[in-house]
C-alpha cells in the first residue's frame, strides 16, 4: 500500500458539480453538541464504574501534588521553566488513561504531567524543562514523543506517525495534545486537514484553557467554537467540560476506539482553565482579573470528583489517605531526584541530529571531543 492507495475512489466528482459520483457530505454528524459534553453531576455519573472514579481521583491528586512540586522546584531553581497545568488535570490525567500500551501520545510543552501518568519517570519527563537535553526518555520505547515547545507541531508528527502505522497494519491511535493557542498555527490546520483526507487514526485534544500567554480565546479566534473547526476539515468535533474527568476521559476513549476501528479523525475540544500563570515568568494579573479564576477554581476538577464521590458514597477516609500518600511519594521522589546535579555528557549534543550525521557535524563533534581531550590533559582527569 503506498500514500495514494488508501482510498481506491480517491478522485469522485463532488457532489455539488454536475455528473457527480458522490454524495455531498452532511456537515450534521460532525457538529458538536450546542453545550459542553459533562457527567460529574448528572444521572449518568451513577451508573459510572467505582473504580474508574476511584483511579481517576488518585491521578488527579497526585497530577495537583505533581504541578505544585515542580512549580517549587522552579523558584528553587532547580527547573529553568515550568508551564503548571494547574485546573487543567483532568484532561491530562484523561488523555493518558485513554490510550493502550501500543498507541503513542503527542504533548506540548505543558503536558509533562500527561507524559508522567503514561507512566515516564518526572526526572525524565521534565529534563528539557530543566535544560539539559531536548528529551529526558526514550520516545519509541515510552510510545510518547518529545515535549514540543514550538506551538502546534506536534499535530503534523502525530498524524504521520499515525498514517504510517496504518499503512504498516499496526494498531495504533496517535493522540496529539495542544492549547487553544497552538489552534491559531498553521501546523494545526494542516495537520487536521491531511488527517481527514487521509483518514488517519488521530485524535486532537485542544485544551481550551482561555488565554495564548496573555491573548484571549476571543482575540484569536470568531468560531462558535474550536470543535466546530472540525466540520470544515470534514471530521467530527466534540465539547466536552474539559474539567470533568469522567466525561473527558469518555470522550477520548470513544474518539481513540473510533479511530482504532477505523473511523478516522475526531477534534475533541476541552474547555478548562490555567489557574496559574502561563509560566513562572509569567504576571497573569496584567491581563486577567482574580474574580475571573476564582470562578474558574469553583469549578475545580478535584472537587467536582470528590462531590460525584461523597454522592456515591465512594469517597472515605482509606481512599483519601490512599491519594494523598501516592501524591506525597511522588512529590518526596521529584525532590529526591532533582537535588541531585546531573552528570551531563557534551557529546551527547550530536547523538540525535541526524541517522546519518553530515560532515559538518562530524567535524563539529571532533572539535569538541578535542577540546574536551586538551581540558582533561590541562586538569589531570
Amino acid at each position: 500500500m503506498t500514500v495514494l492507495d488508501h482510498r481506491p475512489d480517491r478522485a469522485p466528482v463532488p457532489g455539488w458539480l454536475p455528473g457527480a459520483t458522490a454524495p455531498r457530505t452532511d456537515p450534521a454528524p460532525l457538529l458538536p453538541d450546542a453545550e459542553p459534553y459533562r457527567v460529574l453531576g448528572t444521572p449518568a455519573a451513577d451508573a459510572a464504574d467505582p473504580e474508574l472514579l476511584r483511579e481517576l481521583y488518585r491521578r488527579l491528586v497526585a497530577g495537583r501534588r505533581y504541578n505544585q512540586q515542580a512549580t517549587t522546584l522552579t523558584k528553587q531553581g532547580r527547573l529553568a521553566v515550568y508551564p503548571a497545568s494547574t485546573g487543567q488535570e483532568a484532561c491530562q490525567v484523561a488523555a493518558a488513561l485513554a490510550l493502550h500500551a501500543e498507541d503513542w501520545l503527542f504533548p506540548s510543552y505543558r503536558d509533562t504531567l500527561a507524559v508522567v501518568a503514561r507512566g515516564v519517570d518526572p526526572l525524565e519527563a521534565l529534563t528539557l524543562l530543566r535544560g539539559n537535553a531536548h528529551t529526558g526518555y526514550d520516545p519509541r520505547a515510552t510510545r510518547t514523543a518529545p515535549l514540543c515547545t514550538p506551538l502546534g507541531t506536534q499535530v503534523p508528527h502525530a498524524v504521520g506517525l499515525a498514517h504510517a502505522a496504518r499503512l504498516s497494519g499496526d494498531d495504533t491511535v496517535a493522540l496529539a495534545l495542544l492549547g487553544d493557542g497552538g489552534s491559531s498555527e498553521g501546523d494545526f490546520h494542516e495537520g487536521l486537514n491531511f488527517a481527514a483526507v487521509l483518514n488517519a487514526p488521530v485524535v486532537f485534544l485542544v485544551q481550551n484553557n482561555g488565554y495564548a500567554i496573555s491573548v484571549p480565546l476571543t482575540r484569536q479566534s470568531a468560531a462558535p467554537t474550536l470543535a466546530h473547526k472540525a466540520v470544515g476539515y470534514g471530521m467530527p468535533g466534540r465539547l466536552v467540560d474539559g474539567n470533568d474527568a469522567l466525561a473527558v476521559h469518555a470522550v477520548l476513549t470513544e474518539a481513540v476506539e473510533r479511530a482504532r476501528t477505523g473511523g478516522g479523525p475526531t477534534l475533541v475540544e476541552a474547555l478548562t482553565y490555567r489557574v496559574e500563570a502561563h509560566t513562572n515568568a509569567d504576571d497573569a494579573t496584567r491581563y486577567r482579573h482574580a474574580e475571573e479564576v476564582a470562578a474558574w477554581q469553583a469549578h475545580d476538577p478535584i472537587r467536582l470528583l470528590e462531590d460525584a464521590l461523597r454522592h456515591r458514597g465512594l469517597l472515605d477516609d482509606a481512599l483519601v489517605a490512599d491519594a494523598t500518600e501516592r501524591a506525597e511519594q511522588l512529590a518526596a521522589r521529584m525532590r529526591a531526584e532533582f537535588h541531585a546535579d546531573p552528570e551531563l555528557d557534551p557529546m551527547s549534543l550530536f547523538a540525535h541530529v541526524y541517522a546519518e550525521p553530515t560532515q559538518q557535524l562530524r567535524e563539529q563533534a571532533a572539535q569538541l571531543a578535542a577540546e574536551l581531550a586538551a581540558e582533561a590533559e590541562v586538569h589531570g582527569r
